[in-house]
Formats: structure tokens, sequence, C-alpha cells
């Protein structure tokens, strides 16, 4: 049996930025709008944590029975391990996905944007076919384009449309910012598992491109949240905070231009991630002052 920290790894807390962020970003779009609704917002990152910690379990449950965690470093794996069943671990996953769903559903009768129920039972399935199912979606290099797809507009926009009923410039440039970062933290994960991932037949968009051509795309992700961040300072000066972010972007870098591989790439995730929370708090700061 898995014990409470075993389990509570297994939700793999460092991840968990990457749900927080783009929400933050979101409810501080709607502000600048006149939008925002604490109780909206609340559900939202109800919903998103939810969606974080049920693909997380999947994943563990998934890549766990298929084999491929076996050889890999990193993150605490329950299936892997062999501390828990497979089986309670895909009850987890199921029983966190079941929670965003009753946190979305409510909070799509509170606002009366029931189209966005579509949306829901969309992010749900994805959730879950990443690396479940007979096809996984995440074995066949697909995997980077819904991160930046779910993590950033469907995240970020869908909070700020559901609280305000439209899209703005800012919200589209902090959707585009939450997905690079999520995105840069997915390929500097793949990068660490090249080796492990072409052994397991996994088929990700690092092992296409190969080490080389995988370091310069994290490196143009972690890019474009700060060209976002002059461009939304254009008409909000202070959202120029969001430059606090770029110290710890830079200790991920120095990382990736050195040829760090394996556990020594893990910082980067770390670092990527992070720097995600920070631009996204100074961002939506600023947002809301303004």
């Amino acid at each position: 049996m898995a014990t409470v920290v075993q389990w509570i790894s297994g939700t793999r807390p460092r991840t968990l930025p990457n749900s927080i962020a783009p929400v933050l970003v979101g409810a501080g779009a709607a502000h600048h709008i006149d939008g925002f609704d604490l109780t909206w917002s609340l559900l939202a990152l109800v919903v998103s944590l939810a969606l974080q910690v049920g693909v997380n379990y999947a994943n563990d449950y998934s890549d766990g029975i298929r084999g491929t965690d076996e050889h890999r470093v990193g993150p605490f794996r329950l299936v892997g391990s062999g501390a828990a069943n497979p089986r309670s671990v895909r009850l987890a996953a199921f029983a966190a996905l079941g929670v965003a769903a009753v946190a979305g559903l409510v909070l799509i009768v509170l606002t009366g944007r029931y189209w966005m129920l579509a949306l829901g039972a969309v992010c749900i399935a994805a959730a879950w076919f990443y690396t479940g199912g007979r096809k996984p979606y995440g074995y066949s290099g697909l995997g980077e384009l819904a991160v930046f797809l779910f993590f950033g507009p469907a995240a970020v926009l869908g909070t700020l449309y559901v609280q305000a009923g439209e899209i703005t410039g800012i919200g589209i440039g902090g959707a585009i910012a939450m997905g690079a970062f999520s995105t840069g933290v997915m390929i500097a994960n793949s990068l660490r598992d090249i080796p492990t991932d072409v052994q397991a037949g996994k088929r990700t968009l690092a092992t296409t491109l190969g080490d080389k051509d995988s370091r310069r795309l994290y490196l143009g992700l972690v890019t474009i949240p700060f060209v976002i961040t002059l461009a939304i300072s254009l008409r909000v000066p202070l959202a120029l905070l969001g430059f606090l972010a770029l110290p710890l972007v830079a200790l991920g870098v120095l990382r990736v231009l050195k040829g760090s591989k394996g556990r020594d790439l893990i910082p980067v995730l770390q670092h990527t991630g992070f720097a995600m929370l920070v631009w996204a708090v100074a961002t939506t700061a600023t947002l809301f002052l303004a």
C-alpha cells in the first residue's frame, strides 16, 4: 500500500503551478475589463487543479502499465515503483477528473455559458487520452501541442470568457505566454527522457527533433512570454514587472545551453515552472492595479 506521502507525490506537486498560473492570468484579464468575479475564479481554479491532478495520476497509471516508467528518472511514480495497485491509481485519476467535471458544471450553471460544456468535455477527454487508451496522442508527438492549447488558450481564455463574456488582446497575449511556458516545461521534461522514451517506443516532439533542436525550441519558448510582456506594457506599463521571472528562466537556460542531461535537467523543469508562476502573479497583479 502506498503511503499518504507517496500519493501526494503522485500528484506531482511541482507541476501544479502550470494549472494555477493560467487561471490567475485569465482572472487578471477579466478584472482589466471589469469582468472579475472571485467565486467564479476560484471555481475555475478548482477545475484547473483537479484536471492537473487527474492527468498526472492518469499518466502514472497508463505509463506504468505500459512499462514506460521502468527506467525513467524524475518524479516518483506510484505504478512504476510498484507502490500502488494500478487500479487504485486509475480510480484516483477518475476521482480527480470527476471533481473537475462537477466544479466546471457548477461554474457553467452559475455563469450561463452552457456551450462551454463542450470545452470541459474535451479537456477531460484530453487529460485521459494523453497517455491512456489504445492510441494515446502523447505517444504520437502531439503532447506538446496539447499542452500549449490546454494550459494556454483553454485555461486563460476560458477563465476570462466565463467571467467577462469576451476575449481581449491582453487575454490572448497571456494565453500565448502561459502556453509557451507550459510547453517549455514539457520540452525540458521530454528532453530529459529522450533515451528512455526511445527505448519504450514513446514518440515525443523531443524524440522527433532530437537533442539539439529540442534545446533550441526550449530557448525560443521561454523567450516568448517576455516579448508578450513588452507588448502588454504598451498599454499597461507596470506589466514590465513580468521581467521578475527572467532570472528564474535564466537558470534553466544556462543548464540547457551547457548540454545538461538526465537528472541534471530536473532543475530546468522546476525553474521554468516557478518562472511561469512568478510571471503570472506579477502580470495579474499589474492588471488588477491597472
